[in-house]
C-alpha cells in the first residue's frame, strides 16, 4: 500500500460532505473519487455509478453515505473488491443483513466500520470512564430521550419510505441511543415496546417507546421521537453510588444545545438522596467526526482491529432494533 491511502466517497449529500471535510484534514489519506447522483466537480474523479467507483483498483477505502437499503449491497461489493469500508449507520436494515456482511468481512480480510460517532462525543467518553472507574457502583437503570421534529418536506424524502429507510425515527436517531445503552450496560435480553406513527401517519414510525432489561436486572428506557417539536438529547444513568447525566449534544447545527455532563458520587445511605458533591462540565469542542475517521484509518495503516463500530457492535444493536419492532404486534 502506498504511504497515502486513497479514498472514495459514495454518496455526496449531507453526510458525504461532512466525511470529505474531515478526511481532507487527514494527512494519511486523499479523497480521489466521488459518486453522486448529480454531477459535482472538485479535485477528484466523478462517477455517476457507484459500482464503477467500487471497482476502481486505485482506491484503497470507501466511505458509504447512501440510503439504508443500499448499505448491505455496497458494503459487500466493496469488501469483495478489496476495499476497506466505512459505512454510515444504520448498518443495513436488519440483523440478518449484518450477518451477511460479517461473513464477507471475514472472507475479505478488510476493515469494516460503521459510523456510531456518538461514542466519541466528549460527554459520552467521560461518562464511560466514570462508570468504568467503579466509584459510582453498578448501573441500576438508564433513561434515554432523543428527539426532533420534521417538516412537511420529510414526506418527499427517502427516509419517509420503509422500502428505502428500513424504518423510521428508531433507525434514524434512536439507534444511536440504543448503541450507547449497549456500550454502558452490555446486551439486553428482554424488550417491551410501543411503535407508532399516530401523528405523521406515514410509512415509517414517528415514535418509539421501549423498555429493555438484561439478565443482570439492569433496565433502560428509550423514547425516540420525531414529534418532539424541538431538538432534545438526554441520557440519564443512575448507579448504586451516584448518577451521571448528559444533557444536550454538540452538533453541526447547534440545535441540541450545549453538551453538559453532570455527576455525583458518594450518595448518603438509602433512602436519603443527598450527595457530597455535584460536578458539572460543559463541553465546547466536538471531535467525534475526526476521532471516528482517525480510528478507521489507523486500523488500516497499522492492521489493527476496529475498536468502535465493529460488525459485532452492529449485530447487537440491530438485534435489539429488530426486537423492538417485533414486540409491538400492531
Amino acid at each position: 500500500m502506498a504511504d497515502e491511502l486513497t479514498v472514495g466517497i459514495i454518496g455526496f449529500g449531507y453526510m458525504g460532505e461532512i466525511r470529505k471535510k474531515y478526511l481532507d484534514k487527514c494527512p494519511e489519506c486523499l479523497v480521489t473519487a466521488v459518486f453522486h447522483t448529480e454531477k459535482i466537480t472538485g479535485k477528484f474523479k466523478y462517477y455517476d455509478k457507484w459500482e464503477d467507483l467500487v471497482d476502481d483498483h486505485s482506491i484503497d477505502a470507501i466511505f458509504i453515505c447512501l440510503p439504508n437499503f443500499l448499505t448491505k449491497e455496497v458494503v459487500i461489493r466493496g469488501l469483495k473488491a478489496g476495499k476497506h469500508v466505512f459505512a454510515e449507520k444504520p448498518p443495513g436494515c436488519s440483523a440478518a443483513e449484518v450477518l451477511e456482511m460479517m461473513v464477507v468481512e471475514k472472507q475479505a480480510g478488510k476493515k469494516l466500520k460503521f459510523g456510531f460517532n456518538l461514542r466519541y462525543h466528549p460527554a459520552v467518553v467521560e461518562a464511560k470512564k466514570l462508570i468504568d472507574s467503579g466509584n459510582f457502583g453498578t448501573v441500576l437503570w438508564m433513561r434515554g430521550r432523543y428527539g426532533k421534529s420534521v417538516d412537511r418536506g420529510f414526506d418527499s424524502s427517502w427516509r419517509s419510505e420503509k422500502k428505502y429507510a428500513g424504518g423510521g425515527i428508531l433507525l434514524d436517531q434512536g439507534i444511536h441511543m440504543l448503541d450507547l445503552f449497549l456500550l454502558l450496560c452490555g446486551d439486553f435480553q428482554e424488550v417491551k415496546s410501543f411503535v407508532s406513527n399516530c401523528y405523521w401517519e406515514g410509512d415509517v414510525e414517528d415514535n418509539v417507546f421501549a423498555i429493555l432489561r438484561n439478565n443482570n436486572g439492569q433496565v433502560a428506557s428509550l423514547h425516540s421521537t420525531m414529534t418532539q417539536w424541538r431538538y432534545l438529547f438526554s441520557l440519564e444513568i443512575f448507579l448504586s453510588k451516584g448518577y451521571i447525566i448528559i444533557n444536550g449534544l454538540l452538533s453541526k447545527t447547534g440545535k441540541y444545545g450545549k453538551e453538559r455532563l453532570v455527576y455525583a458520587v458518594n450518595r448518603t445511605p438509602p433512602p436519603m438522596a443527598a450527595h457530597h458533591s455535584v460536578v458539572q462540565t460543559t463541553f465546547s469542542v466536538d471531535q467525534s467526526w475526526e476521532l471516528e475517521i482517525q480510528e478507521f484509518l489507523e486500523a488500516i495503516i497499522n492492521d489493527t482491529p476496529i475498536q468502535v463500530g465493529t460488525t459485532t457492535d452492529a449485530l447487537k444493536v440491530m438485534t435489539v432494533v429488530g426486537r423492538i419492532y417485533a414486540d409491538d404486534k400492531t
